[in-house]
């Protein structure tokens, strides 16, 4: 069974930092790209950020570059999303999810698998 598991999301001040981690079960992870997106209340889910784990290639939304950095941990099958000076309109929940052999993300449609999110939240 597939899954993605979403952790370290919560409240933050702005200016401030927060680690996010997926971890993935059940399939292949070198196979996969993994990619964060993020919806906030009434907004589309938008990509924030893309990895191949083959490859190690990554893919910023315009909005985070330069703040955000998406890792993976192969050893671990965890990925993680690295967020530096956070904003307000950074906040909502953010999901995990992963495509195999595909290049999708950051199209969240393309996304063959989700994790449930998490929540963060960005004070002003």
């Amino acid at each position: 069974e597939v899954q993605l598991v979403e952790s370290g999301g919560g409240l933050v001040q702005a200016g401030g930092s927060l680690r996010l981690s997926c971890a993935a079960s059940g399939f292949t992870f070198e196979d996969y790209h993994i990619g964060w997106f993020r919806q906030a209340p009434g907004k589309e889910r938008e990509g924030v950020a893309c990895i191949s784990i083959f490859d190690g290639s990554t893919h910023y939304a315009d909005s985070v570059k330069g703040r955000f950095t998406i890792a993976s941990d192969n050893a671990n099958h965890t990925v993680i999303l690295q967020m530096n000076a956070l904003k307000p309109e950074d906040a909502g929940v953010y999901y995990c999810a992963g495509e195999e052999y595909g290049a999708s993300c950051p199209y969240a449609p393309g996304m063959d698998y989700w994790g449930k999110g998490i929540l963060v939240t960005v004070s002003s």
